[in-house]
């Protein structure tokens, strides 16, 4: 039996293209959108997710995620909606945990009535709220952990315990843990789903999104997925897989920093809540310890009333307000501006979501310049 490889071996040599022609030491890409069908044992195109450069990355994330095998999305929502659509036709009901993404939010309440697919949203991230909403036809329990933008933990555990006892299947949006700090199908959830925009690529520069799972339910997902046509150019593929080499390094590293500036945060007298699984004071810590491997690099804070959100933002000089989140650089967002902009202030403020809420993605500076600047946009904000 081949000993398994450590996580940083795994992130530089899993999935590699080898370069039988030059021996270069990293993959080549191979940009071409038609291939040969005569004499071949795959017939390769971009749309059928098999091109090389495509193939060898899907063995990487597998390995990553400890799965059988994976797929690789042109964005996160183009994995979202492929693994969902996959699963479910008319008639069926899905459950999704209340506090997601919002953009997974607004595709499930723009498009599920259009097919005639059923959904209920929780009350909370706890497996009761998910139990008691279960019928006859539902196909799907659907969680996020952490949540975006609050940080809620659910017990993965308990939502696989309880969807097995009634066939029913899981999906969980790993975004913000990264396979670093969580590999939900060590717990038994059946889809693992990635906007890999985020630490994968980790560098603000691609969008990707992928999925992991077995064998079986990645060949139905693919099945749904060449028609859709979320396939990722070659390039980007070239890029995301660079990205991945240092994924352990960037993540391990932004988890520590968060951890410290959470703790700075909570102790803040202008910060009036710090949501971060890390802290001790966080609801669902024991959980979190539970399962998680690190607790992340993404936390939530809530300014203080008399300051501004959007005023603080605008006065910080080395961190920077930024749609996205995950990159090497420290971002900060306003939720209500951005992920959850679709929804209605009465829709956003029943799922915690003040005004005043600041999502912030800890990069890898040093922690004493991050508080700094911090405590200098403070200063200029309550002036």
């Amino acid at each position: 039996m081949t000993k398994k490889r450590g996580i940083n071996t795994t992130c530089v040599h899993v999935g590699e293209v080898k370069d039988e022609q030059f021996k270069g030491a990293i993959s080549p890409i191979y940009m071409s959108t038609s291939y040969a069908f005569d004499g071949v044992d795959v017939k390769r195109y971009p749309r059928y997710y098999n091109t090389p450069n495509q193939e060898m990355l899907c063995k990487k994330i597998a390995a990553l995620e400890n799965t059988e095998d994976a797929l690789i999305f042109s964005s996160g929502m183009a994995a979202i909606s492929s693994a969902m659509l996959a699963f479910l036709k008319r008639g069926d009901h899905v459950i999704v945990q209340q506090v997601i993404y919002g953009g997974t939010y607004n595709f499930i309440v723009s498009e599920f009535d259009k097919y005639g697919i059923e959904y209920s949203f929780t009350e909370s991230d706890k497996a009761d709220d998910f139990k008691s909403l279960i019928k006859e036809n539902t196909k799907i329990l659907y969680i996020e952990t952490p949540s975006n933008p609050l940080l809620g933990i659910t017990d993965m555990q308990a939502i696989t315990d309880l969807a097995k006892e009634k066939s029913i299947l899981t999906m969980i949006d790993n975004t913000f843990a990264s396979p670093i700090n969580q590999n939900p199908y060590n717990f038994g959830i059946d889809i693992v789903i990635h906007s890999a925009t985020k630490y994968m690529g980790g560098h603000s520069d691609i969008s990707a999104g992928a999925v992991a799972a077995s064998k079986e339910h990645i060949e139905q997902i693919w099945s749904t997925a060449i028609n859709l046509g979320g396939n990722l150019s070659d390039q980007t593929v070239w890029l995301l897989e660079r990205s991945l080499k240092t994924l352990n390094l960037r993540v391990k590293e932004q988890t520590k920093n968060a951890q410290f500036m959470a703790e700075y945060l909570e102790n803040n007298e202008n910060i009036d809540a710090v949501y971060y699984p890390g802290l001790k004071s966080h609801p669902q810590y024991e959980i979190a310890k539970k399962q998680m491997k690190g607790f992340g690099a993404m936390l939530s804070f809530e300014l203080s009333e008399e300051i501004d959100a959007m005023d603080f933002q605008r006065n910080l000089q080395l961190i920077k307000p930024s749609m996205s989140l995950a990159g090497l650089e420290s971002t900060t967002v306003s939720p209500a501006q951005t992920t959850h902009a679709l929804l209605s202030e009465d829709q956003r403020l029943e799922r915690g979501i003040k005004d005043g809420l600041i999502r912030f993605s800890v990069g890898i500076e040093e922690p004493e310049d991050l508080i700094a600047d911090i405590e200098q946009a403070l200063i200029k904000s309550i002036q």
